[in-house]
């Protein structure tokens, strides 16, 4: 169930997809808005703000794109994308934007809560005092001391490794594209090839994961970047 009763923006153009998530978002103790323009979502975004908004690309008077870019002018609210769209450029495009997450349809109800809640729990600790310590499964980050250790050992990772491993558990549950990660290492004016930010990956899963070759934690979303499990398969 909802938290708090948190107030969800619908921004969808279908009206049996509205009314579907109206029903399942209900059910979860949420309250559900509704619009069914980009025009409608930018003015109730605004005017009645919401504590999510969850967005169409397929919008009649505009893409959904321009909505993520324009909210992103002067509010944080946490946006998942809920699109046909599977390419992904799209969900780059999404992301880079300022998007949290990007689901494609059709999807499961129990997987878009799951985002639901892993989103809105980023935005409730986002004004927060930061943890000094962060546990993600067998993963412990200790940030005073710029230590980690997996299932109790202690595990030496390079200064690239512990950036990676850190940029990721600030963001568990919610990916994060080659593009953001490789600024957060390497600033805004990093050339390295997407190949590279991949070999540090392979040598951060050599040292976290029990099997690297099927991780459990450090997960690859194809042609679009990492994600950190909060919980185990």
């Amino acid at each position: 169930m909802s938290r708090h009763g948190e107030r969800i923006l619908v921004v969808e153009d279908e009206t049996p997809m509205r009314k579907y998530l109206r029903t399942m978002l209900e059910g979860h103790g949420f309250q559900a808005m509704e619009a069914g323009t980009l025009a409608d979502g930018l003015r109730l975004a605004a005017h009645d703000p919401p504590d999510l908004i969850l967005l169409d690309l397929g919008l009649p008077d505009g893409d959904g794109i321009d909505l993520v870019r324009r909210l992103r002018e002067w509010t944080t609210v946490p946006v998942i994308v809920l699109s046909a769209r599977g390419r992904e450029d799209d969900k780059v495009a999404a992301l880079e934007t300022g998007a949290d997450d990007y689901l494609t349809k059709p999807f499961g109800a129990a997987e878009l809560h799951a985002r639901i809640q892993v989103a809105l729990r980023h935005a409730r600790s986002a004004s927060a005092p930061a943890d000094s310590t962060v546990e993600i499964g067998p993963i412990q980050i200790d940030f005073a001391r710029r230590e980690v250790t997996v299932r109790g050992a202690v595990v030496h990772l390079t200064p690239i490794e512990y950036r990676l491993l850190t940029l990721l558990a600030r963001q568990a549950g919610r990916v994060m594209t080659h593009q953001q990660l490789a600024r957060e290492i390497w600033g805004d004016r990093a050339v390295e090839p997407i190949h590279t930010l991949r070999v540090h990956m392979a040598a951060l899963r050599r040292k976290i994961e029990e099997d690297p070759g099927r991780p459990q934690w450090l997960i690859t979303e194809a042609g679009v970047g990492y994600r950190l499990r909060e919980t185990a398969r």
